[in-house]
């Protein structure tokens, strides 16, 4: 199994290249896992301790529920991928099976921020894109899927994701062995990644 991880901050067009990817490549040849389903689990917490959730730290991932995950996929054995709700801040009841494929991706802003997780990545690739265009599209996903008013998901961006973007997300780009400028938008880059997916998997 190749274990592939993409990073990237918010917004920035991760879930597109995953995408891409996905229709790239022939078959069920691939599976995903996504970083935001492993958040823990905060819904019994009050709402105003519930607004104060750092969703870009990386101490808001459950890492080691993630970690066991991707090693019993790597074993050939299924998993139930937590689902979760950023309007409830908790875990939902239903999970999502996801069975073992020649090709893993593991898909979060925060993915390169664990050194244990890092350690288990056959390659790690880092979409970078303005933080201009990133800013539009956190808006626009708050407002529509997260339920917050364009005030309150500004400050949002203010106080949470951009500080910790700085702090974590940039820096990690460094450990990246892959970068895919301008997201999904890239076809280019995208092309040579699947070449490359693809020349590993001999197919």
């Amino acid at each position: 199994m190749l274990v592939i991880g993409i990073a990237g901050g918010s917004g920035s067009g991760k879930t597109s290249v995953v995408k891409k990817i996905i229709q790239s490549i022939p078959g069920e040849h691939v599976s995903v896992l996504s970083q935001d389903a492993y958040y823990k689990d905060n819904g019994h917490l009050p709402q105003e301790e519930k607004e104060k959730i750092n969703f870009d730290h990386p101490n808001a991932i459950e890492w080691p529920l993630l970690i066991h995950h991707i090693n019993l996929l790597k074993r050939g054995e299924v998993v139930e991928m937590p689902t979760y709700s950023y309007v409830t801040c908790g875990r939902g009841k239903d999970t999502i099976p996801v069975k073992p494929c020649d090709v893993l991706i593991v898909e979060g802003i925060l993915i390169f921020t664990d050194s244990d997780l890092c350690d288990i990545l056959d390659l790690k690739v880092f979409v970078d894109t303005d933080a201009d265009e990133r800013l539009i599209r956190i808006i626009q996903r708050d407002v529509i899927e997260r339920g917050r008013g364009l005030d309150k998901s500004i400050v949002h961006y203010q106080n949470f994701v951009k500080p910790m973007h700085e702090l974590f997300i940039e820096p990690s780009k460094r450990l990246a062995d892959i970068i895919i400028p301008i997201g999904g938008q890239n076809e280019k880059g995208i092309d040579i990644l699947t070449s490359k997916i693809k020349q590993t998997l001999g197919l």
